[in-house]
This record gives C-alpha cells, sequence and structure tokens, in this order.
C-alpha cells in the first residue's frame, strides 16, 4: 500500500485529471485527497460519452469506493463545491478540512478587476484574494459556514490514519510546478506553493510518508495567460500541430511550445519525482492513439519515450494515448 502524489511538470494544462482519474480506478485508493490553491484549477476528465470538468472536488471522484477530501491548505467556493457534490454523484463521500478558506463574493469581485487581472491574467475565481486574506489571518473558514458543517472532517488525521492502517492514499496536486509561488515564473503564477511539497503541506501529508510523487508532463509544453513561454509558437503553427487548446476554468486559448527538457530537470529535482507520466503522445504520434500497450506504439513514439527517461534520468511509468480515462499504457511493474 502506498501513499502517491501526483503534480504537474509544466504550468498546468498537462492532463493530471485524466491521470488522476486513471489511477483512482486502477489502483483503488481509500482516499483521494486535493490541495493546492483554489478553483482556479480546472480539471477535464473524459468517461465514456461523458466530459466532466471538475473545479473543486477531487478529480478521482469516479471512483465510487474512495472518500474524496479537500486539505486545509485550499481555499474553498461553497457554491462550486456543492454543484459539483450533486452534479458528480459524490454526496456521502466528499469532505473538507475545517480550516478550508472560504472565498466570499468580496474576493470573486477583487478578482475580477484591478491589477492582478490586467497584469497576470488571473482566473477571476477568486482564489487569489482568498488567499492574501488567509495570509492577513482574516479569512472565514469551513467550520464558519453552515452549508458545509456535514462535510468537515479532519483531513489530516483521516490521511495519515489511512496511511498507517496501509491503506492506498492518492494525492492530487493542481495547477503545475512552474505556477507555483516560491519556483514559478514570478510575478506570473498562482498564490501558493503547487510543487509536491506544498501540495503535502495542504493536506497535512509529511515528508517520510510520501512512497511515489509521479510528475505529469504533456508531450509538448502549453500556457493560459501571460508570463514566459520559452519557444513560444504561433497560433497559427500550434493550430496547424494540432496543439490548439482552451483553459477548463477561463476558456482562454492555451499558448503553446515544443518539450521542454530544462523546465522538466527543474521539475524533477523541485518535486523529487519517482516517477514521470506523459500525457497526450496520440497528439504528437497521432498512430499512438487509444494504445494501451507500450509495444503497441510506432518507434518514433518509443524514442520520445526514452529520450524522455535518458535526458531526465526518471521511468516514464504512465502513459495518455487519448482523452479517455482508460487510454492509458501503465508500465508500472
Amino acid at each position: 500500500m502506498t501513499s502517491t502524489v501526483v503534480v504537474g511538470g509544466f504550468f498546468g494544462d498537462e492532463g493530471k485529471g485524466k491521470i488522476i482519474s486513471y489511477l483512482a480506478i486502477k489502483d483503488n485508493p481509500k482516499i483521494i485527497v486535493r490541495g493546492g490553491a483554489g478553483p482556479n484549477a480546472g480539471h477535464t476528465i473524459h468517461d465514456g460519452d461523458k466530459v466532466y470538468k471538475v473545479r473543486m472536488l477531487p478529480s478521482g471522484f469516479l471512483n465510487k469506493n474512495a472518500k474524496v477530501m479537500i486539505g486545509p491548505g485550499v481555499v474553498v467556493n461553497p457554491d462550486v463545491l456543492l454543484k459539483e457534490i450533486q452534479d458528480f454523484d459524490a454526496s456521502g463521500r466528499s469532505f473538507v478540512d475545517k480550516y478550508c478558506g472560504i472565498i466570499e463574493e468580496k474576493h470573486l469581485i477583487s478578482d475580477s478587476k484591478g491589477e492582478l487581472k490586467e497584469k497576470i491574467g488571473s482566473t477571476g475565481s477568486g482564489t487569489g484574494p482568498a488567499n492574501a486574506d488567509r495570509a492577513m489571518r482574516v479569512l472565514k473558514m469551513a467550520k464558519d459556514v453552515d452549508s458545509l458543517s456535514s462535510l468537515i472532517v479532519d483531513v489530516p488525521l483521516e490521511v495519515n490514519s489511512a496511511i498507517a492502517s496501509n491503506e492506498n492514499v492518492l494525492v492530487e496536486g493542481t495547477q503545475g510546478t512552474f505556477l507555483s509561488l516560491w519556483h514559478g515564473t514570478y510575478p506570473f503564477v498562482t498564490s501558493k506553493d503547487v510543487t509536491a511539497s506544498g501540495i503535502c503541506a495542504d493536506i497535512g501529508l509529511g515528508p517520510k510518508n510520501v512512497d511515489e510523487v509521479i510528475v505529469v508532463f504533456k508531450s509538448y509544453v502549453t500556457r493560459v495567460g501571460t508570463g514566459p513561454l520559452a519557444n513560444e509558437l504561433s497560433l497559427e503553427d500550434a493550430k496547424r500541430k494540432g496543439w490548439s487548446e482552451f483553459g477548463t476554468v477561463t476558456g482562454r486559448q492555451r499558448r503553446a511550445a515544443d518539450f521542454d527538457f530544462d523546465l522538466a530537470r527543474r521539475a524533477i529535482m523541485l518535486n523529487s519525482a519517482t516517477q514521470i507520466s506523459i500525457t497526450k503522445l496520440d497528439v504528437i504520434f497521432p498512430d499512438c492513439a487509444g494504445k494501451t500497450s507500450f509495444e503497441e506504439i510506432s518507434d518514433e513514439a518509443k524514442s520520445f519515450i526514452k529520450n524522455i527517461e535518458d535526458e531526465l534520468n526518471t521511468p516514464v511509468t504512465i502513459i495518455g494515448t487519448g482523452p479517455a480515462i482508460n487510454d492509458v499504457i501503465d508500465r508500472r511493474s
């Protein structure tokens, strides 16, 4: 039994939601727990003919046997959370910590105008202003909100008790390494540290209780909003390559570039990654679409993966070959 932390290696949008959903079903963890900044992070999940766009619930909610939790380091919009619990049939197994901060209307208003919106392209979700209020010790807590009272549990205790009982725990990160407030391309970053260390702190998981850290990279790099992006392609070139994408939360077009080994090396270092997941291999190599065995993919695709392993000195264990949850090559032993 293990605790596994999954984080993004670039600027978010790496496909973490799909990978976490796959692991949630494949590994059947007892608890799937989310850290991160707040509802400014969106995960898209394809399950058969259904598409889920999730902002607050952990992406592993499709495993109906697992408890899904939000750690105390995350700020919560109760309206968004309660709607997702209802819409995604997650009642009775969704929980928040009493110390989750609460996004209020004033935070939404503050986030929809002013310097943050204009300078760094904030999502308008209220996450940044709420985290600022938390730093000032004036933010309302989940324990003070009646509509959340039935969802309150001690998340750090639940997580650590499960690990002590030899149960699987899946820890879900949000955004990506280079959107970290500490390690990202400041000031074009989110309002929290979202590396593995930060995500673990958000849920109360100490470093000795982490078994695996999976860093998710897309087969190319995308970024929503402003901020540096090395070797950025024109929108026309991105469209020609089939890399035209749009953000889950904002709907804004993502900027694109080729896979960046310098960023990837630093992400491996910052997150102490033990494994790599590569997503959207099928976008680079269309003949890989839907494949579930490494032997089935083309020699070019195998070379692409092997080069990543050689350059980053870390095994690529989980490969996404399409949008569906089970479009995955799982190379874990």
